[in-house]
């Protein structure tokens, strides 16, 4: 026994130093892209995320930045604390596979014989190595993100109740429950994936403590598990903050105290309350009623039973509590006892919340939904600002508002949902602190007959739902409804459609595909919304494959060069499957350990999947979010080793010793495989593309500049940049999305560093959330009016200056689409916007032509009152990836310096956008960084990769053509030279994007360069053309869009090359002409 502990232990930590030691090896050396930035700048400051926030990550993160000095190295210590973290995780999947394999292949009592101890650890080691080198756990190993901590959570306590298991029978062994209490408290300040492991948690407890477990109690040990992940996530993460608000209120709005006085007595309560009801349990002699009043009032104000809105289904469960403490005969003291004790160490775990209230109070720069009370805090928990989705009963996409008559108007039926208490805005300083209901939410009432039970197909975005109709198939039943005395018919989706793009899409597209990137092979790392030729999954067995994603040889180099283009033959999985069935079929012990692991793999995986209830046309691939799936899956692929081991005992009649040898060497070639697979696209090492584009961004602006921005990837770098390196924080960046709530305008008037608030004039009560002016209605009753008159009619609550609908309802709108700016020429050339030699060329006013909008919303008018009030003092930009839907047709003012847009009173000639080229030149060539791209073999993701591509197309090709139109042909060349250099072919593939390169170089005589360009994009092209020809006609349909851009790619090519080499248009004319012509001639078939 001590013998096999001492393998054990070693065994487990040289997992451990393999998975440490390759993550630390590969690890991203600076923030990467999505959320990483923000989430090392909260951990580094202290500073508020986006919700739920994970206050323990930025705490834990926050001990590993402070060993360093130097700024740049704190994203250093924060991924490497990510590696560490996940290095353990393979250290307790080790020891929780050799434990459960242990209970299989000995007899309880047992001692270890060498082939049973080599197949034991055969197991562990091939399991946890094969969940190493896994692309979804490898990719969250690496980056400073919370998934890594998360993982290390669910490894830890499913290790703990094994652990637990051991010792079950001895004295003080609840210790261990206790223990995993504890942990998953501190887990919800990471991440609540953790709490799906209580299934099998709650599995482990009942197959110990039943020596002769049944289905029925099995299945009554999964619905207690499952009510307690309820309990968890909405009783004890918004039920205690539910009743804190209650107390609040109670102490503020009737009692008159100050604010937070309510939440203080609250805790001091609480904590005493519980305490009561522990000692209680503890005492000599149990008084059992004080002990069950103690006990139900420690429930009760923890927020248990106040699940959901409401406090009647609270008061409910609270009189069944009750009910059953009184009328049992005989309660169990120990239980109660340690019930309390683990609700307790929840508790304090879950008070790492106090973090994200304590910092929103101090007003952080980054400080999302600013939860600063209990109310903002609770909206923050529950994710209100990201809305629900129906997962039972509701609406499909077709779902109709009910609508009933008001006088001439057909008026949308609705009804008051939950209030939204926010502090007053006080007019003096001597006025009572006091909270308001300062909107409540809106619910609409749906048709009954579109709703449906296990609604899949929900979103109403005309995008999502052409996507429906697609993945599903959709033909639709006719439904007839009424809707204000007009009768119309609707083409609704069957139940079985609704099912069928659950199975196609949510299932199989969203966690299949995923889990076999994993265990089978991974076509590309390209994202793929359901394409033949991008992120699908492969086996790396051409027949196979051959069927799934069409021709395997002379593939488009999109695959075959792609670093993501992984096979595993299906190995991890096959070895999986034999594990599976290994332990299932291992007697009385296989068969629990077997229900044990498939939930813990049902409720990390397709549980997910159920609860998520995703639209298609996701933004980013989701594999992160199944990570826990996985791991359990690789607790089956360790037992595959037993289950090899068997089969050559069995069919090949070898002795025990040379089957474990064989079966646990010839298994352990499969992470060696899966290890050089996926090296080349996991190692991150010296890469920093995230943190110098933010930087480029950043030194696109002048001075003291405003830089509106939209998305994750070209907002999170720049907060990381600024919050953590603190390069340029005199620039205020400013994201549009955000920029609808009040509480970010909030932010936004106050200064940042050595940034002034930003020039926004409307007052808080004028841009509250929910508020008469959150969108305003364009018409076209006047020609033009003045831009600052426009939004003076907007903020007016004179009934003069409102439409009126209804019942006393109006709306807010504009009298005209078009909307006059009077330019201050002397505050432009004061101010630097333009330099004095363009004096002559600025506009008297600007025209503002809406005439395609329909309506603005909150952020479009605050972005128009910040142009009127800030009157040039200070540059205002839009990052080049702000989409043209936030730019309020400001864009024929626009004037590009780089990675920006800058708003000039100068108009743009024609359709061509302006691009100043000399302050756009210093920045290419002398301050912009490009993140390694250069040094050979980098690995770039399709996010990265998209990124260079942007910049070679939008920055270097852009400034090269505008040099040549200005006669700077040596600049046009060093431009394009520059680009070639810091985006090399090698690493930045030739295509489109390139195109212009290829024409620049042949205007500047450099026809080698030229020809060099051109050759490698239209090799491609014709590549991927003569791919998509090969593929089956159903395959074929759906890359048609694919097809007619390769042709057209190649036709410009052709086009700019015949001017300067014809020789070269007469090598690839005949083969354009034949793709031409099979396209037409497949197209009016199609037609």
């Amino acid at each position: 026994m001590r013998k096999y502990k001492l393998i054990n232990n070693v065994l487990g930590w040289v997992a451990f130093l393999i998975a440490t030691t390759v993550y630390l090896m590969t690890m991203e050396s600076s923030a990467s892209f999505w959320d990483c930035g923000e989430f090392i700048s909260s951990a580094y400051k202290l500073e508020v995320g986006h919700p739920p926030g994970a206050p323990f990550f930025m705490l834990t993160a926050n001990i590993f930045t402070q060993l360093v000095s130097d700024v740049k190295l704190v994203p250093v210590m924060i991924n490497s604390m990510s590696a560490v973290f996940s290095g353990f995780t393979i250290l307790f999947l080790f020891w929780s596979i050799t434990h459960l394999a242990r209970k299989v292949v000995l007899k309880e009592g047992e001692e270890a014989t060498l082939p049973q101890l080599i197949i034991i650890m055969g197991s562990g080691l091939v399991g946890a190595l094969v969940y190493t080198f896994s692309d979804t756990f490898w990719f969250s190993a690496v980056e400073g993100e919370v998934y890594a901590f998360s993982s290390l959570f669910t490894a830890v306590v499913f290790w703990l109740i094994l652990k637990w298991e051991a010792v079950a029978d001895k004295p003080q062994a609840d210790r261990w429950i206790v223990l995993i209490a504890y942990l998953m408290g501190l887990s919800i300040g990471v991440h609540l994936l953790n709490l799906l492991c209580i299934p099998a948690i709650v599995l482990v407890y009942y197959y110990k403590k039943y020596e002769n477990p049944t289905m029925k109690g099995t299945l009554i040990a999964l619905g207690i598990s499952f009510a307690i992940i309820a309990l968890m996530m909405y009783g004890v993460v918004q039920g205690l903050v539910e009743v804190c608000g209650w107390f609040e209120l109670f102490f503020v709005n009737t009692l008159g105290m100050p604010y937070n006085s309510g939440v203080f007595f609250y805790l001091i309560f609480l904590v005493a309350v519980v305490a009561w009801a522990i000692w209680e349990t503890m005492r000599p002699t149990v008084n059992a009623t004080r002990m069950k009043i103690a006990f139900i009032l420690s429930i009760a104000l923890m927020g248990i039973p106040f699940m959901g809105d409401g406090y009647i289904l609270g008061i409910l469960l609270i009189a069944a509590l009750a009910t059953y403490l009184f009328m049992s005969k005989k309660v169990a003291v120990k239980a109660l006892n340690t019930i309390m004790v683990c609700l307790m160490v929840i508790i304090v775990g879950y008070s790492s919340y106090a973090l994200i209230i304590i910092r929103a109070t101090a007003d952080t720069p980054m400080n999302q939904n600013n939860p600063s009370d209990i109310f903002t805090l609770r909206s923050y928990l529950a994710r209100e600002q990201y809305g629900s989705t129906p997962l039972i009963y509701g609406n499909n996409y077709v779902a109709e508002v009910k609508r009933t008559v008001e006088g001439r108007n057909c008026i949308a039926v609705s009804k008051e949902g939950n209030p939204t208490w926010s502090k007053v805005i006080k007019e003096n300083e001597n006025e009572k602190d006091r909270y308001y209901v300062s909107r409540h939410e809106t619910v609409y009432e749906y048709m009954d007959e579109f709703k449906m039970f296990f609604p899949r197909m929900h979103s109403q975005d005309p995008r999502h739902i052409e996507a429906y109709k697609e993945w599903a198939n959709i033909k639709g039943t006719p439904v007839t409804i009424n809707s204000c005395g007009e009768t119309r018919t609707v083409m609704k989706p069957t139940f079985a459609e609704n099912l069928r793009f659950f199975f196609t899409y949510q299932l199989n597209f969203m966690y299949w595909r995923y889990f076999m990137w994993n265990f089978s092979g991974r076509q590309n790392d390209i994202q793929g919304q359901g394409e033949i030729q991008n992120g699908n999954w492969i086996t790396g067995i051409k027949f196979i494959d051959e069927v799934l994603v069409g021709p395997q040889d002379d593939m488009p180099y999109d695959i075959v060069n792609n670093k993501g283009h992984n096979k595993y033959y299906m190995l991890p999985l096959l070895l999986g499957v034999l594990g599976l069935l290994f332990q299932a079929y291992s007697g009385k012990k296989g068969i629990q350990g077997f229900w044990i692991t498939f939930f813990l793999f049902f409720m990390t995986g397709l549980a997910i999947v159920l609860y998520l209830n995703q639209s298609p046309l996701q933004v980013r691939e989701r594999d992160y979010a199944y990570a826990g799936s996985f791991y359990a899956f690789s607790i089956w692929i360790g037992f595959g080793v037993a289950a090899v081991a068997r089969l050559l005992r069995q069919y090949l009649k070898l002795s025990p010793m040379v089957a474990a040898v064989i079966a646990a060497v010839a298994s352990l070639f499969v992470p060696i495989q899966m290890a050089s697979q996926n090296w080349d696209d996991h190692n991150r090492a010296t890469r920093t593309i995230a943190r110098d584009f933010g930087s480029n961004y950043l030194e696109s602006c002048e001075p003291n500049a405003i830089l509106f921005t939209n998305g994750d990837n070209d907002t999170f770098p720049l907060w990381y940049a600024q919050e953590v390196e603190g390069i340029r924080t005199d620039v205020r960046v400013c994201n549009t999305s955000y920029l609808q709530t009040d509480w970010y305008i909030n932010q936004m008037k106050k200064g940042a560093y050595e940034s002034a608030p930003l020039p926004i004039s409307w007052q808080p009560k004028e841009y509250v959330q929910g508020g008469a002016r959150d969108i305003a209605y364009l018409t076209n009753g006047i020609e033009t009016v003045d831009l600052k008159a426009a939004l003076n009619f907007v903020r007016s609550d004179d009934p003069k200056t409102k439409q009126q609908v209804a019942l006393g309802r109006s709306l807010t709108y504009i009298p005209s689409q078009k909307l006059v700016y009077p330019v201050d020429k002397e505050a432009v050339l004061r101010n630097g916007i333009v330099s004095e030699e363009e004096a002559d060329y600025i506009l008297d006013e600007m025209v503002i032509d809406l005439s395609n909008k329909e309506i603005l919303g909150k952020q479009e008018l605050i972005i128009l009152d910040m142009l009127q009030t800030n009157n040039w003092e200070r540059p205002m930009y839009y990052a080049i990836t702000v989409s043209p839907d936030q730019w309020v047709n400001l864009r024929p003012y626009f004037r590009q310096t780089g990675l920006t847009y800058q708003i000039t009173p100068i108009p743009a000639q024609g359709t061509v956008m302006q691009t100043d080229s000399e302050r756009m030149y210093d920045n290419v060539m002398n301050r912009f960084r490009w993140g390694g791209v250069d040094k050979p073999g980098m690995y770039l993701d399709e996010n990265a990769l998209r990124m260079c591509r942007t910049a070679r197309m939008s920055i270097f090709a852009n400034l090269a053509a505008t040099l040549l139109a200005e006669g700077e042909e040596e600049k046009a060349l060093n431009v394009l030279d520059r680009g070639m250099q810091m985006l090399p072919p090698e690493n930045v593939p030739l295509d489109y994007t390139a195109l212009d390169f290829g024409q620049f170089y042949y205007e500047l005589g450099e026809m080698e360069k030229a020809e060099e360009i051109m050759n490698g994009i239209i090799d491609n092209a014709f590549r991927n053309l003569n791919w998509y020809y090969r593929l089956k006609p159903g395959h074929l349909a759906s890359v048609q869009n694919e097809i007619q851009h390769n042709l057209a790619v190649i036709q410009q090519i052709l086009r700019v090359s015949k001017e300067f080499n014809p020789e070269f248009v007469e090598k690839y004319q005949e083969e354009f002409d034949n793709y031409r012509m099979a396209w037409a001639t497949s197209k009016r078939a199609n037609d």
